[in-house]
């Protein structure tokens, strides 16, 4: 869609990815292929593909035409040049890391990141010689002071998961740029609606479509955008995107932009094989074209709920960047100038006995 930046973001989420009826079915709608294989034209067509000198379906495990319009349009949400669809969130912060740190190198971590994120980099990439320091990433010093010679990149997420913490994007940003590593970001609980991180100088984003993005709790699925713009060749730290590659004959630079994106689709998920199905990406799809209505929506169920808790004399304290008390609300305001944040914490009088009694204890939550 040439005209994609002209276009206001309810419709991008419609339609980017089948502007036109679906080629092979005139179907309005986005068609579920659920195949695991193709047919090629001919067998020069088959090897042209599987060397990746010509485009098309390989096989199922790395590339869909459902699966595809689902990149599209994520990609074209976030301001990215491409995306990747694989089968859970978990999947997409593995392969966006693991794609950039091989073992032997380091990571510096957003202290406040996903449980499940920080159990990947303090224990399981360890294993496999990848090293991590996580930091408090409001203390910037602290955050440059980390970065050694074999960091690779620098993670953080637009909203701290669970307290929505904020960090610095664009100062952060500037950290990574000057020791020549990108920037990866989870906008898992930003979504692109309220907050498009390339565009505050993250190079990678990553998202748990199994929550905002699908928005009713029936689909995994993970994403990773490739915002195209960060030089793999200048920064000289990341020979698998410059080198030669022995499964193919050719540096992943040598396919533009979208080589990191590239790398991850025809190395990681091929060899690793975390992909989504057909129809994951088909529901997901129907999470998308509501990602609008529903984050509106959220933002405004998030501020009565806080109003309510606030004034509560059973809660003594409700943590949230929307109050002016909080510390990160100067980061609230200039990267949610339309709100957002509906994941919070809160505490109650007493102690866990307590705490138990009030979750126990409620009828619509679970």
């Amino acid at each position: 869609m040439t005209t994609q930046n002209k276009l206001h973001f309810e419709t991008l989420q419609l339609h980017v990815g089948q502007e036109q009826a679906d080629p092979a079915t005139d179907s309005r709608a986005v068609p579920i292929y659920q195949t695991t294989s193709y047919v090629f034209h001919n067998s020069q067509d088959a090897a042209d593909r599987f060397a990746l000198k010509a485009g098309g379906n390989v096989y199922g495990r790395i590339n869909n035409s459902t699966q595809g319009v689902l990149e599209e349009r994520i990609a074209a949400l976030e301001g990215g040049v491409a995306a990747l669809a694989v089968a859970s969130g978990a999947a997409a912060i593995t392969y966006a890391i693991t794609a950039l740190a091989r073992s032997g190198d380091h990571v510096v971590v957003q202290r406040t990141v996903y449980g499940g994120t920080f159990n990947l980099l303090q224990h399981t990439l360890r294993d496999f010689g990848i090293e991590s320091t996580f930091v408090d990433t409001h203390d910037l010093k602290s955050v440059e002071a980390a970065v050694k010679e074999n960091t690779k990149l620098i993670f953080i997420e637009t909203l701290g998961n669970p307290h929505s913490d904020i960090p610095d994007i664009d100062a952060i940003a500037e950290i990574a740029h000057k020791n020549k590593i990108p920037l990866v970001i989870d906008n898992t609980f930003g979504t692109p609606y309220l907050i498009r991180p390339i565009e505050h100088g993250a190079d990678i984003v990553v998202h748990s479509a199994t929550k905002f993005i699908g928005g009713h709790g029936t689909t995994l699925g993970g994403v990773i955008v490739d915002s195209g713009k960060f030089d793999w060749t200048k920064s000289g730290k990341f020979p698998q995107f410059t080198e030669k590659n022995p499964s193919y004959g050719f540096p992943f630079v040598a396919a533009g932009a979208a080589a990191y994106a590239i790398y991850v689709r025809t190395i990681l998920l091929r060899d690793e094989g975390a992909a989504i199905s057909p129809f994951n990406a088909f529901l997901l799809l129907q999470g998308v074209e509501t990602l609008s209505l529903r984050l509106d929506r959220h933002v405004e169920n998030t501020k009565k709920v806080l109003e309510f808790l606030s004034k509560h004399p059973k809660v003594t304290r409700v943590s949230h960047p929307s109050f002016e008390n909080h510390p990160d609300h100067k980061l609230y305001q200039k990267y949610f100038p339309n709100g957002g944040g509906s994941i919070f914490t809160f505490d109650i009088k007493g102690g866990q006995e307590e705490a138990f009694k009030f979750i126990d204890s409620l009828k619509i939550f679970s």
